[in-house]
């Protein structure tokens, strides 16, 4: 599972078998669409897994996190995500 950053600051999450033939893929704009207007694309996180529908799970999952918690898994504060996970309208004001 990976996370890269796009042109214009946009992140896209993906999975794959071959990380490095998936990132040359993207930056010559055979990836997804979403990458193909954006180029180019660097590589900002990463996770390895022994199988890829475990990948691909973890994809599904970080996709539907917002930004802020996107950026403290890629920036590494794990202590972060659980605050972070809290839906708006659930916090006290």
């Amino acid at each position: 599972m990976y996370i890269l950053e796009c042109s214009d600051g946009t992140f896209y999450t993906g999975s794959t078998n071959n990380l490095d033939l998936r990132l040359l893929q993207h930056q010559n704009g055979e990836g997804a669409n979403h990458t193909k207007k954006r180029l180019p694309v660097k590589l900002v996180y990463y996770e390895e897994f022994q199988r890829i529908d475990e990948a691909f799970y973890r994809e599904k999952q970080v996709q539907g996190w917002n930004r802020k918690k996107k950026e403290a898994l890629i920036n590494s504060q794990s202590e972060k995500l659980p605050e972070l996970a809290i839906a708006y309208r659930d916090l006290k004001k």
